[in-house]
């Protein structure tokens, strides 16, 4: 990952709506939310999340797949866990540090966790 792309996805996560939708969608998991239930969910107006919803798929932090008539949103962990593993990558000098390593998975033996 480079440092352009740390850069815009730190960019986009850098406003409270969005690091609360990009919260929201860690926690729903694979499952993914439909723009309405983040909309009740965080108490936000539905043009307001289509635009934070907007910056987050532009900045590879989420992912938009249409299933029938619903949009369906998700978390990107591996975008997610680049972003923390370039964070993290030389923390400490490469020392030990008693830091385990920085990652999440969106459910257990998925994506080699």
């Amino acid at each position: 990952m480079n440092e352009e792309q740390i850069i815009k996805s730190l960019a986009a996560l850098a406003h409270q709506v969005r690091l609360r939708v990009f919260r929201a969608l860690v926690v729903a998991g694979t499952e993914g939310l439909t723009p309405s239930v983040l909309a009740e969910q965080l108490g936000v107006a539905s043009t307001a999340l289509s635009f934070h919803l907007k910056e987050l798929v532009n900045a590879g932090l989420v992912t938009q797949e249409r299933i029938s008539r619903n949009l369906i949103y998700r978390a990107d962990f591996a975008q997610m866990n680049s972003v923390l593993g370039y964070l993290t990558e030389n923390c400490c000098a490469g020392t030990d540090c008693g830091q385990s390593e920085a990652a999440c998975c969106p459910s257990p033996n998925s994506d080699g966790c």
